[in-house]
Order: C-alpha cells, then sequence, then structure tokens
C-alpha cells in the first residue's frame, strides 16, 4: 500500500493527523490527539494469525520501550562523557552546548514510555485491544474485536474524562521512575 517508506506523506490520514488534531486545537481542548493510517497486515504470512497477531501487535510498544531505553542509555553514558572529556574552564560551555541535546533525550524517554502504555491499552484499535483479541477465546474473542469501530470514539471518552489518566499513570510513573533510575 505504498507505505513501507519514511516519508511521512504516505502515514498522513485526513481525519486523524489533519482534521481531529485542528479541530482539537481550534476548540482549545486540554489535549490534541491524533494518528496516522494503521499499518496493514498481512494475515497470509502469519502461519498461526490468532497467536501470531499478539506478537506483531506487541511490536509497537516494545519498540517504544527500546526507544526509551535507548535515549535513557544515550544519557547515562553519552553526556557525562563529553562534560568530563572537555574538562576545565571551557566545560559549562560544552555543557550548555549539549543541554538541548540532553532535554531532547529526556522528552524521547517520557513519550516513548506514555506511548507504549497508551498503545498497550486493551481498546481495539489499539495495539493491547489487538492483543486481547489474540488471548481472548472464541466467541469473546470475536465479540471483543466488534467494538473497534467504536474504539476511537471510547479512546476519547477516556482521555476527555481523564479516567485514561488514571489507568495509565501508574504504569507511565512506574516506568519512568525505572528508566531514570539506570542514570544513578
Amino acid at each position: 500500500m505504498g507505505r513501507l517508506t519514511l516519508n511521512p506523506i504516505a502515514h498522513v490520514d485526513l481525519y486523524g493527523t489533519i482534521l481531529i488534531p485542528l479541530f482539537l486545537v481550534i476548540v482549545n481542548s486540554p489535549f490534541v490527539f491524533g494518528y496516522a493510517k494503521p499499518v496493514p497486515v498481512n494475515f497470509f504470512n502469519l502461519r498461526n494469525p490468532k497467536r501470531d497477531m499478539i506478537w506483531v501487535a506487541l511490536a509497537g510498544p516494545v519498540t517504544n520501550l527500546l526507544l526509551a531505553l535507548i535515549a535513557v542509555l544515550f544519557l547515562r553514558f553519552s553526556i557525562p562523557a563529553v562534560a568530563a572529556a572537555v574538562g576545565g574552564s571551557e566545560s559549562s560551555h560544552w555543557v550548555n552546548l549539549f543541554e538541548p541535546v540532553a532535554l531532547m533525550a529526556r522528552n524521547a524517554v517520557l513519550i516513548n514510555i506514555v506511548l507504549a502504555v497508551f498503545n498497550a491499552f486493551p481498546v481495539p484499535p489499539l495495539d493491547g485491544g489487538r492483543v486481547m483479541v489474540g488471548l481472548l477465546p472464541e466467541p469473546q474473542s470475536s465479540q471483543f474485536a466488534r467494538i473497534e469501530r467504536f474504539g476511537f470514539l471510547i479512546v476519547l471518552l477516556l482521555l476527555m474524562t481523564h479516567t485514561l489518566d488514571r489507568v495509565i499513570g501508574p504504569p507511565v510513573d512506574f516506568l519512568i521512575n525505572l528508566y531514570f533510575g539506570l542514570l544513578r
């Protein structure tokens, strides 16, 4: 479908990438929410589609956690090494130069952890919902999969009522403390 590309235009969804975020900005929403086109999965490439879809769905949150780990490791080893290498009176100049890079790495940790936990929330079409569909036995699996057409509205309602904050907040806080604990 032409989406195996680094070109961001191929991933733009008229509603999810442009209209919904624009509407939320116009109405002065306390949050801005959007999404790209979903990645199609060819079920014919899966030996056991129900089980293997769990692995496909877990790839997104696991990738976010790995990216957060890479950012933490970058902070842990690169920034202090730069400060130690330059030493002397010019040290503060180099530390100030790398401060924006450190802030970007710190924000990469935070954003990727929030995305991983959010995307693992068990509501289709999120990855956590797809994992649930794969784990549930029939007929519950098929019944649960049917809520996907309302999934976006469910997630939006949970976001607007701050219910989702209370659900994903504790795992986000735990992972942030765990990851930033690696900096000590």
